[in-house]
C-alpha cells in the first residue's frame, strides 16, 4: 500500500505582504494630507516637519501656536508606546495577532475624527498622529524588507541604494527590493493625492477612506498565515524495499 505524509507549506505573514503594506502606505499618505490640507497645515506622520514648525514658533514666541505642532508630536510618541504595550501582551495571543489588534484600534479612532469640526483640529490632529506611530510601530517590513508605511524618506532612500547596488552587481534581489520600495512611494502619492482630491468634497470625512484602506489590510491579514497541510505521495513508494 502506499503511505502518504503530510508536509507544511508556510505562507509567510501577511502583515508583511505587498498588498498589505500597499495599503496600509495609501491610507499613510491620506492621513498626512488630510491633516495638513485640511486641519491646519499639521503632518500627521512626518513630525520632523512638526518640529521644524515647532521650533520656528518657539524662536518666535507664538507659544499657542507651538501647542498644534507640540501636541501631535507628544501624541505620535504615545502611540509608538502604546503599540509596544500591544505587542508585549499580546504577542502570543494564539487566536489574533497583536497587528490586528493595533488596527482594530486605529480604524475606530479615525473613524471619529471625522465628526469632529475644524474648531477640533488640535484634538484630531492628535488623534491621527497617535494612529499613525502605532501604525509605524506595527509594520515595519514589506516583503521581509523594512520600511515605513507613514513616511517615505526612508523607502525613498531604500529604494535608490538597492537600484545602486543593482546597477553595480546585477543581483535581481536588489532590484526586486528597488522596486517594492518604489510601489510603496508610489501607494503612498496616491492615497495623498486621493485625499487632497476628496476634500473639497467630503470634508472631514475624508478621513473614512483612510479606516476603509485600514480595513481592507486587516481583513487581507485574517486569510490564514499559518502553515498548511498537504498529503504527498511518501517518496519511498516504488523504490523496492
Amino acid at each position: 500500500m502506499k503511505q502518504r505524509i503530510k508536509r507544511k507549506i508556510s505562507h509567510g505573514q501577511m502583515s508583511e505582504a505587498l498588498a498589505t503594506a500597499g495599503f496600509l502606505s495609501a491610507s499613510g499618505g491620506l492621513q498626512d494630507a488630510y491633516t495638513y490640507l485640511f486641519r491646519g497645515k499639521v503632518f500627521a506622520n512626518a513630525q520632523t516637519g512638526n518640529i521644524v514648525l515647532l521650533s520656528q514658533c518657539v524662536i518666535n514666541g507664538e507659544w499657542s501656536r507651538a501647542l498644534h505642532y507640540l501636541i501631535p508630536l507628544l501624541s505620535f510618541a504615545l502611540g509608538v508606546f502604546a503599540a509596544e504595550l500591544i505587542r508585549e501582551h499580546f504577542q502570543h495571543t494564539v487566536k489574533i495577532h497583536w497587528r490586528q489588534l493595533v488596527l482594530f484600534v486605529e480604524i475606530p479612532l479615525l473613524f471619529v475624527v471625522g465628526f469632529m469640526p475644524t474648531s477640533w483640529n488640535m484634538l484630531a490632529n492628535s488623534m491621527v498622529s497617535f494612529s499613525c506611530a502605532m501604525q509605524v510601530q506595527a509594520f515595519r517590513k514589506v516583503s521581509g524588507y523594512p520600511f515605513a508605511s507613514t513616511m517615505c524618506i526612508g523607502n525613498l532612500r531604500s529604494c535608490m541604494e538597492s537600484l545602486t547596488v543593482y546597477l553595480r552587481l546585477h543581483h535581481k534581489e536588489d532590484l526586486k527590493r528597488a522596486r517594492r520600495y518604489a510601489e510603496i512611494i508610489v501607494l503612498f502619492a496616491v492615497g495623498a493625492g486621493v485625499g487632497g482630491a476628496m476634500l473639497s468634497r467630503a470634508g472631514s470625512y475624508t478621513i473614512w477612506i483612510s479606516c476603509g484602506l485600514l480595513a481592507v489590510s486587516l481583513c487581507l491579514m485574517f486569510i490564514r498565515e499559518e502553515e498548511e497541510l498537504h498529503e504527498l505521495q511518501d517518496p519511498r513508494d516504488g523504490q523496492g524495499r
